[in-house]
């Protein structure tokens, strides 16, 4: 992907969550990262209204050297590039959303993961969640955690493409926007499925069942 690419798909990605109501205001960012730096959405700006040009243009050292002033993530962003890329070199793209089903089950203090096995494409395409306590936006000790998570987690066989901040949103990340953008509407919609249930105990797929999902597609569970 051209940068001049890279900048058209972060205004189309940015323009569906949006319009679908993935993001709403200002809130929530994109970046991609470039063979010479990084482009990410600017402080302030409504995903559903960028402008390509104005897309904040970073060097590889994080500098900003381009386009509007860079929104206060990118710290989040550079360090999930640097653990991820461990695991799996080809991650380009982080999103960040304050998806209202993901915010809504942290509410609740479900545990160490915001949710259990619940449906086959959620082990496929998702797998482990963590759920990284509370810090102001931009704080460097909540980037710091999802790193950590993201060693751990890839270090045990079981790499992870999101991270949930609590009461704050989910970071996902993968090979391209479109691909990001997959597993984030994987993971808001597993989230509603959990909530719509509402206070019953739901039963998660069996460990044999996780087993063959694992076996047959190589789910990240």
């Amino acid at each position: 992907m051209t940068e001049n690419e890279a900048r058209e798909e972060i205004c189309r990605v940015g323009r569906s969550l949006f319009n679908r109501g993935y993001v709403h205001a200002t809130a929530g960012n994109i970046s991609v990262r470039l063979d010479d730096g990084f482009l990410i959405t600017p402080t302030d700006a409504c995903l559903g209204f960028l402008d390509p040009a104005r897309l904040a243009r970073l060097d590889t050292q994080g500098n900003q050297t381009g386009g509007d002033r860079a929104s206060k993530t990118i710290a989040l962003h550079t360090r999930i590039y640097a653990a991820a890329r461990r695991f799996d070199a080809n991650t380009a793209c982080v999103i960040h959303t304050h998806s209202t089903h993901c915010v809504a089950l942290t509410l609740n203090a479900p545990g160490d993961e915001l949710l259990p096995a619940l449906t086959p494409y959620f082990v496929m395409k998702v797998g482990h969640v963590p759920l990284i306590p509370y810090h102001r936006p931009g704080a460097p000790e909540a980037a710091e955690l999802v790193a950590q998570a993201i060693e751990r987690h890839g270090a045990a066989g079981t790499p992870i493409r999101a991270a949930m901040l609590e009461r704050l949103g989910p970071n996902v990340w993968h090979e391209s926007p479109a691909a990001a953008i997959a597993v984030l509407e994987e993971l808001e919609e597993t989230a509603k499925l959990h909530l719509l249930t509402g206070p019953a105990k739901i039963e998660p797929l069996s460990n044999e069942q996780i087993d063959e999902l694992r076996r047959t597609f190589g789910a990240r569970w």
